[in-house]
């Protein structure tokens, strides 16, 4: 399966959204350009179902992340989100609301510390998630 590939920042955005909303889900938008994400834009976790094992995007957030994209000449190409406390591995409630077209980046948090960052992308016929390897382009943090 083809990497997904993170610009530089994008793990470490990731993974700061995700200790910061600790001990509840955090959630974002990716934008890149096929399968390079090149920026991330972080979302309120607006489900009503719990937000220390949930997360719902809200409907204009999810339109201002594609006009974002669209402005920037990138597309939205999908969504992380965090696990608090359990693996970076998709739950059945990610299954049911997950689309085909999108990449799915879950990282682990465990005890406010990431742990993992995974990414996911549903088969077509929406049965489960096939893990995509991750391609990190970030350059090292140089020594002072």
């Amino acid at each position: 399966m083809t990497p997904v590939v993170l610009g530089p920042g994008v793990r470490a955005a990731i993974e700061q959204h995700g200790r910061e909303t600790y001990p509840h889900e955090c959630c974002g938008a990716l934008l890149g350009d096929g399968d390079r994400i090149v920026a991330t834009h972080p979302l309120s976790n607006v489900t009503t179902e719990g937000p220390r094992r949930r997360f719902r995007i809200d409907d204009k957030d999810y339109l201002t992340s594609e006009r974002q994209a669209s402005a920037a000449g990138l597309s939205l190409l999908g969504f992380y989100h965090s696990h608090p406390d359990h693996p970076a591995v998709p739950s059945q409630y990610d299954l049911d609301h997950a689309w085909p077209t999108f990449v799915y980046p879950i990282v682990s948090v465990t005890a406010g510390t990431a742990v993992a960052l995974r990414a996911w992308a549903l088969r077509a016929d929406r049965s489960a998630f096939d893990e995509r390897p991750i391609a990190d382009t970030s350059e090292p943090a140089s020594a002072s």
